[in-house]
């Protein structure tokens, strides 16, 4: 899907994809969390760097999302590193309780349960094991 921009004096830009890369400590595990906890696939080959660094590509329900091997010399660190995330990940599914049930199953920290929300979702947050929050909900 590409997405065309225009506005006013401003030039079109076209998005092919936009996908959140996580930094974590440990590449292949974190790809076996991921395909037990939101029954995601490896796409591609995984790529290893000379250093043993990694970096896999997943698709969960269609959508991409990367996973690298941190970096904190480069300025990025896994929330692992710094004991902290600036980010969460919303997850939007058809069925939010069985992947949020998943995940902790897979090793996921519950936050708060899944449950209606007072914004117009059903949605629970967890900590998965390298630190990233994740959303899983979908609208009511």
């Amino acid at each position: 899907m590409r997405l065309e921009v225009e506005r006013p004096g401003v030039r079109v830009e076209s998005v092919s994809e936009l996908y959140p890369f996580l930094a974590v400590q440990d590449v292949p595990g974190a790809v076996d969390f991921y395909v037990r906890a939101f029954d995601a696939s490896e796409e591609g080959e995984r790529l290893v760097a000379p250093d043993g660094r990694q970096v896999a590509v997943l698709r969960i329900a269609g959508q991409h999302l990367g996973l690298a091997t941190e970096a904190p010399e480069l300025g990025t660190p896994s929330p692992e590193t710094v004991g902290a995330t600036t980010v969460r990940v919303s997850l939007e599914l058809d069925d939010p309780d069985a992947a949020y049930t998943r995940a902790v199953a897979a090793g996921a920290t519950e936050m708060f349960p899944m449950a209606d929300q007072p914004y117009g979702m059903r949605q629970g947050r967890v900590v998965d094991p390298f630190g990233h929050q994740w959303l899983i909900g979908k609208r009511l």
